[in-house]
């Protein structure tokens, strides 16, 4: 993203009043109009929001303070609260801000050092959900087994990532709160998943709300793992970015 003006590459789009880069960076402070070039595509469950709040925040703390400053730690948090607010929750935006793997709670963002070393493939099927609407599926309360069995996963799930502890992924990346209801309007992602395993990925899980399907394997079962999935989608081999966002 940046400001309009200021070599916007060709195929960048204006942000109008209701894009979230645009709204992040009127609301950290920003004047003037912006742009955006992002590759995330929206409503497919890959942050496209979250990233577009972070870029948002942080052109405008770019424009008062600077590109140096704007590349300080103390930045990328102040963007993270700033689109955190604005997006509801922080999970996705902890990691736009700050890159590789996070955890985020109670308005604090860390990011935790990992020891597994793989590569992340996404399906990316036609369709669009709504984060919104799909969670209006969910059920409003959950029982306290179901609570303690997904916070036992995810805990556990930090563990494997920090310890290279890749036999214990598939295990941590269950759920019981959201993903089987979320599935069930994506059939196919739910195949997606299905065949990814069975073709040597270590964990597969639903993104986000979805219906995009995401799964991490060892760099020698990329091959095997894209030539598995369902043809009706897109494959995407991602670098997994641990620096997290460059102002330039």
């Amino acid at each position: 993203a940046g400001l309009i003006g200021d070599g916007q590459p060709s195929t960048a789009r204006v942000c109008d009043a209701h894009h979230p880069t645009h709204v992040a960076f009127r609301t950290a402070g920003g004047a003037g109009e912006v742009w955006s070039n992002g590759g995330i595509p929206m409503g497919r469950g890959l942050g496209f929001s979250g990233a577009a709040r972070v870029a948002g925040a942080l052109l405008a703390i770019a424009q008062r303070d600077g590109v140096v400053a704007a590349n300080s730690h103390d930045a990328r948090m102040s963007a993270f609260r700033t689109a955190a607010e604005l997006e509801g929750h922080p999970d996705n935006v902890a990691a736009s801000a700050l890159g590789g793997f996070t955890v985020a709670a109670a308005g604090r963002a860390i990011r935790v050092p990992v020891a597994v070393h793989g590569e992340v493939v996404v399906w990316v099927p036609e369709n669009t959900t709504s984060t919104k609407e799909s969670r209006t599926k969910l059920l409003p309360t959950v029982s306290l087994t179901d609570a303690v069995w997904n916070i036992s996963r995810s805990s556990l799930l930090v563990a494997a990532l920090a310890t290279g502890d890749v036999a214990a992924l598939h295990d941590a990346t269950q759920d019981r709160l959201h993903q089987d209801v979320r599935l069930a309007m994506v059939p196919e992602t739910k195949r997606a998943m299905r065949a990814a395993l069975d073709a040597g990925a270590w964990a597969a899980w639903l993104s986000g709300s979805g219906p995009t399907m995401a799964c991490l394997c060892d760099s020698s079962q990329v091959d095997n793992v894209a030539k598995a999935l369902p043809r009706s989608g897109q494959v995407h081999r991602l670098r997994i970015d641990a620096n997290g966002p460059v102002v330039s």
